[in-house]
């Protein structure tokens, strides 16, 4: 029978510990958690509020300092070009964003991409390294604000005592009053709800986009009537060589991070095969040209060696006589961080919520308030904890951690695109709730096939249905050809995983090795090469077999399909990854304190309480059968 047989396959009937636990893999549950009679987000949301808030928390303040940093160390007036890679550097992750999100519209982004397509390990790893990143971004934005605000009050030091920060006399600790007050402003009003808090967001991002926009045109216009001096140095447009501009890429790459937040609101998006898509990519879009604009004209205005690192473009209009424009570029930046705030704060309490949902966290966690339609207690946890930290902690030397969560989710995100595409899952689990209803249909089913069951009880085309199809099944050339088609896809699968797995370690092997430049020449250059054919190899016949047929009916269908497969999702990951292995020892040794915390926690909790644990497994192929037709076998 089917529920035997899922019983002894990948799936089980009882989960164990270990190994199997974090292999397990859940459905797309956008359907299964409404069927179950949860409360359901508020679906409020449309794509000029899906680019608000995809803009809104990809355009922080780093744009107004990174211009003048990058362009003096890495890449001169060729900063425009390092944007435009760095934007298509991320836009592959983007593609790979929008295709998953359209398929599988349910709250909890990466972390229920890597759920459904790699297993429960990895998902809890990435939801864990997201937590991190969230409240860790949120804290490091809050703590920002406070300075840009005092220049309003005539200094560093001049913002009104109960905002300003203090030293505490018998700890070595300055608490930033400002910093958490905001913070616990923009907690409220996430709790208000999802429409209220998108149109504040779109509102604060439209006043961010204005400060750009005359940015723009009040420097183009100083940009003409000087001649752009900055672009007639001597040193030429790559005064770095294209190395430096490379290395300027790398860096300008972490001003994208943002957009990924659109994905978590996917639950609560009106037409998510439309406009999720939609919204990712013109947010990506529009931060892309705002970048280029503004470094076109910042660095034509004053020559890349004699800018400012701190201040570049308030500087650059003051060397013309606007020392007035340090006001709205002052401005711009605190307007860019609080829209960021929201964004760093917005997706947590949804990730957890998603966990909770699938019992790896405590069910508090996903309480949805019925009237708001958001879930508010995450939210108030996620605030209580970013604002004490923006309180009571200089998380400057911890923002390095903030990068590991996104590029960990951006790389799994890619491999879940190389996983749907050749091995989707061909099994889906099947809730308690339902085995003993499906036990019964098995049984009226085999009584239908000896045809010991009257009318009464059976439908009787039905009957003469299985009939006609079980003795077709004895015809021996048919069950040889079934037979031959099933080992011909085993096979596939089978080559089609090896391939994504020597990609995975190709990748890892090429992006360490060209790390390592502390190391010899030749264990690099061997590593390299080991890499490169790894990476190869595998690329190759990925792009020579066919892709599963499976694809077409996973999730939801009719959204955005993913271009260039596999070599798209395979640069994403090579990118990713490169940039991930050079964040550094101490953040890697810091997010690793994290990680094995989160381990620990799934070890004597999650993989416990896991929806998954006392689930059957069943091939897709009958899935939607038993779905639809269930109701009609049980009275």
């Amino acid at each position: 029978m089917a529920l035997e047989a899922g019983s002894s396959g990948c799936g089980g009937s009882r989960w164990g510990g270990g190994f199997r636990s974090l292999m397990r893999r859940k459905q797309v549950d956008s359907d299964r958690v409404r069927a179950e009679g949860q409360p359901q987000l508020a679906k409020e949301l449309n794509v000029p509020e899906l680019v608000a808030i995809g803009v809104g928390s990809t355009v922080g303040a780093g744009v107004y300092v990174l211009v003048g940093t990058v362009a003096r160390e890495h890449a001169g007036p060729a900063l425009t070009i390092s944007f435009l890679i760095a934007g298509i550097a991320a836009a592959l992750s983007a593609f790979c964003y929008a295709e998953l999100a359209s398929r599988c519209p349910s709250a909890g982004s990466a972390y229920h991409y890597s759920y459904i397509c790699v297993g429960e390990g990895v998902a809890w790893l990435i939801g864990w390294a997201l937590v991190l990143e969230y409240t860790i971004g949120g804290s490091a934005v809050a703590r920002g604000i406070s300075p840009n605000l005092a220049l309003f009050f005539g200094g560093s030091d001049s913002l009104p005592w109960v905002l300003a920060r203090h030293q505490l006399p018998w700890f070595d600790i300055i608490v930033d009053p400002c910093a958490a007050a905001l913070v616990f402003v923009v907690t409220v009003l996430l709790c208000v709800g999802i429409k209220e808090s998108s149109f504040a967001q779109g509102v604060v991002t439209v006043l961010n986009a204005c400060v750009m926009i005359f940015v723009i045109v009040a420097g183009s216009y100083i940009g003409f009537q000087t001649g752009w001096v900055g672009y007639k140095v001597s040193d030429g447009y790559f005064p770095y060589g294209v190395n430096g501009m490379l290395a300027g890429s790398a860096t300008v790459f972490f001003a994208y991070i943002g957009f990924d937040t659109v994905a978590s609101t996917a639950e609560e998006v009106k037409n998510p095969q439309r406009d999720l898509p939609l919204g990712i990519g013109v947010a990506l879009a529009i931060c892309c040209a705002l970048y280029m604009a503004v470094s076109i004209v910042i660095v034509g205005l004053v020559p890349y060696f004699a800018m400012d690192p701190d201040t570049p473009i308030s500087s650059a209009f003051a060397k013309h006589g606007m020392q007035w424009a340090m006001y709205v570029v002052t401005s711009g930046a605190v307007l860019a961080l609080c829209s960021t705030l929201m964004g760093s704060l917005l997706p947590q309490p949804r990730i957890l919520m998603a966990m909770a949902r699938d019992g790896l966290l405590p069910s508090f966690f996903s309480d949805v308030n019925k009237q708001t339609q958001v879930p508010v207690k995450s939210t108030i946890v996620t605030g209580i904890c970013a604002a004490a930290l923006a309180f009571a902690m200089d998380v400057s030397q911890l923002a390095g951690m903030v990068s590991v969560g996104t590029l960990l989710a951006f790389t799994i995100v890619a491999v879940s695109i190389l996983i749907l595409r050749y091995v989707p899952p061909d099994e889906v689990p099947l809730p308690p709730s339902m085995q003993e209803s499906f036990r019964l249909k098995q049984e009226c089913d085999g009584e239908k096939e000896r045809g010991l069951l009257g009318d009464g009880n059976c439908n009787a085309s039905q009957t003469n249905d299985v009939i006609v199809i079980v003795e077709s099944m004895k015809d021996p050339l048919i069950v040889k050809r079934q037979h031959r088609g099933k080992m011909d896809e085993t096979k596939r699968r089978n080559i089609a995983a090896i391939s994504i797995g020597s990609v995975c370690v190709g990748v890892l092997v090429l992006a360490s090795s060209a790390s390592l430049t502390w190391m010899p020449f030749l264990p690099i250059c061997i590593g390299c090469i080991v890499g490169a054919v790894l990476l190869l190899a595998g690329l190759g016949v990925l792009s020579w077999i066919e892709q599963d047929d499976g694809r077409h009916s996973f999730g939801h269908s009719g959204g955005f399909t993913c271009p260039f497969v596999p070599v798209l999702p395979v640069m994403s990951i090579l990118i990713n990854t490169y940039l991930l292995i050079n964040l550094g020892g101490d953040t890697w040794m810091r997010v690793g304190i994290w990680l094995l915390m989160g381990a620990l926690v799934y070890i004597f909790y999650g993989r416990t309480h896991s929806s998954l644990t006392d689930v059957v497994y069943i091939p897709v192929a009958q899935a939607d059968e038993i779905y639809r037709s269930l109701s009609g076998y049980v009275s």
